[in-house]
Parts: C-alpha cells; structure tokens; sequence
C-alpha cells in the first residue's frame, strides 16, 4: 500500500505489518468459526440509503450529547483489552487521541496503563468499563478508583461470564501480560481475565452495583428485546448493543441487525449505542438512523495505535468523521438530529418490497 491510509481498512493491513503475528491475531480474530466477526461488517453492506436532496447542507453538524456530555461527533471509543501490545505508550496515547478529537474513551478494565495513569495522560470525558471478577472487592475497589479520578459513567460488560473461545490464540499459546488495574488485588494465579471472572452474575447485582457507586451504569452486551426491557426495568443509564467484537459467543447476530429491536423495546427510556463492525462513516450514519444515539469504535482504534501511535487514532477517527460528514451532506442531513429511520432502507425492507 502506498502513502498514506486513505481509509480505515488500509489501516489494518499497516497494523498487520506492524505487530507480531500473535498481537495482531489476538486484536484480529474473534470466536470459533469466526461467523459473527464477518457477519458484523458484511450486514452493514445489506443496508442502502434513501437519500433525500435539494436540502441545504452547506453546513453539517457531527456534534451529539452522550449522558448529557456534548462530543464532537457520535464515535466513542469502545473499551478494548492492553494497548500496550498494539504500542509502548498504549492506553495513554489511546486516550490523548479520543481527547484530541473530542470524544469519549472507555477504559477497559484489562488495560496495560492504570485507571489513574490514563486519568493524569489528559483532560478529557473518559467513561470506565467494568468486569466482575468472582472477589467482589475487587469490583468495588476499581469502580471507587474510577470515580475518585474523574471518570463519569460505569460501562458493565454482561457477555463474558466466562471468555469465548478465541482459537488463533490458542494456537499461538497467547498469554496476556499481568493486568495493571488488578495487581495486588486478586491472587497472581487468577491475574489474568480468564479464571478469575465471576460467572454468577445476574440481573440482582445491578443493585449491588448502584448501591457501590454514584456514577450513572451502562450495560455492554445486549443483544435481545428481553433483555433490553430488563435492563430498563433495574435502572440503567444506558445500553450497548454489542456481541463483544464477535469475540464471545459466536453465531450471535451481528449487532447492527438487532439494534432496532433493542431500540423499539426501550422505547426512548434510555440512549442505545452500539458497537460490531463500524468500519465507515457511512456505517455510523446506519446506526444512527436505526435508532442508535452513537456507535464505539474497536479494532479500527487498535490498528491506528499499531499502524501510527497517537496519530493513527487521530487519523482513524477523523476519516470517520469526515466520511460520517459527507455522508450526511449526500443524503440530505444538516445534523445528526436529521437522520431518520426513512433515510435508510434494510435488506428486510427490500424483500417485503418485491413480496
């Protein structure tokens, strides 16, 4: 590839280039037969527009409100596991860049750089996710961390009680490094997300979760109307549709496929986002006219880290924006608030139409 990347997908091949090959699987791949994974991008490709003209768009507005905080744009950045094999100054660079572009970042919980470290790197709205791991403490101690430096809002992961089955990581023996943020508080054997995972959780321990922190609760990995009015029902903030990057449970569907569903079933009641497959701007226009409040960017983060350190997140998200940008100045939307449910027609919609 010469020059310059003109487009996020030339950014994952500069981020193959640039990891070892155990890295870049272990970013890359997703579960068993890895059907979620394609499907989550190839069913963006199943939706077309309805582009409205003559509508004066000579000046375009990204900007959005995420729990009542105002970003630049309606592209977060998704919490994903240890930067620092991407690149040496991980999530530090990760979060200057989100910072840079004005937008949020939600740190993982499996972060090579500590909630503290990525809360002094900038200013900025940072948001904080949360495994539960069988010690309940050690819960506890990371959600007060995260609310004494700054960070805004809890994201509850709720599709890992235990971890999906990554085979390239497996055959490649990858072991993460120790995790920064739970060092010395859970036992060295259980220091790696996989045993020390607490299988047990259920709906009651959102309670418990409430009663441990004043930050508002998002939950990350709905996928189903049930589950969607449930979550309403304990009272969060907000929900995430996502399969968890394709990296869970595989033949799950891909998220922009049941992101109207989760939708209908909240009802308004709470912002839905989503997260799966967000490769362009015209994909983030997609979501957002099913009903998304705003989508979370993974891997694309992760392949400008690699490609190009805190520029290559820069570049990654600003190419969203201004493919998101012209996207919205085609099909006829001034602002984010404009694009509706009529700009955009799914592959449902188009057998319905021959029946």
């Amino acid at each position: 590839m010469e020059g310059e990347p003109v487009n996020v997908n030339e950014f994952q091949e500069l981020a193959r280039q640039a990891l070892p090959k155990m890295y870049y699987d272990y970013y890359s791949g997703g579960a068993e037969d890895q059907y979620t994974l394609k499907e989550n991008v190839e069913a963006f490709r199943r939706i077309t527009f309805r582009p409205r003209i003559l509508v004066d768009v000579s000046r375009i507005n990204l900007s959005t409100t995420v729990l009542g905080y105002k970003i630049s744009a309606p592209i977060m950045v998704v919490p994903s596991a240890m930067h620092k094999l991407a690149h040496p100054e991980g999530e530090t660079a990760t979060a200057r860049a989100a910072a840079a572009s004005n937008t949020i970042m939600v740190l993982s919980s499996v972060s090579s750089c500590t909630i503290e470290e990525v809360a002094s790197s900038c200013n900025a709205i940072r948001f904080f996710q949360l495994y539960v791991y069988k010690n309940r403490d050690v819960a506890t101690q990371l959600v007060q961390s995260a609310e004494r430096n700054g960070y805004k809002a809890i994201v509850l992961t709720v599709d890992a009680p235990m971890l999906g089955r990554r085979e390239a990581d497996i055959k490649n023996k990858m072991i993460l490094p120790p995790l920064k943020n739970i060092e010395g508080l859970v036992s060295t054997e259980v220091n790696n997300c996989v045993g020390a995972l607490d299988a047990s959780l259920c709906w009651r321990d959102i309670g418990w979760l409430r009663s441990i922190t004043n930050l508002p609760i998002l939950i990350k990995g709905i996928l189903t109307r049930e589950d969607a009015i449930k979550a309403t029902e304990v009272g969060v903030a907000g929900i995430v549709v996502s399969n968890h990057g394709a990296r869970q449970l595989d033949y799950t569907p891909a998220t922009i496929t049941v992101l109207e569903e989760v939708v209908h079933a909240v009802g308004g009641k709470v912002p839905v986002f989503l997260d799966g497959g967000v490769r362009r701007g015209t994909d983030v226009f997609k979501a957002l006219a099913l009903g998304a409040q705003a989508v979370l960017i993974g891997r694309p983060v992760v392949y400008g880290l690699a490609a190009k350190g805190e520029y290559g997140v820069r570049k990654v998200i600003h190419m969203l924006k201004d493919e998101l940008e012209l996207t919205m100045a085609l099909s006829g939307c001034p602002s984010v608030k404009d694009i509706t449910r009529s700009h955009v027609r799914t592959e449902h919609e188009k057998i319905h139409s021959m029946l």
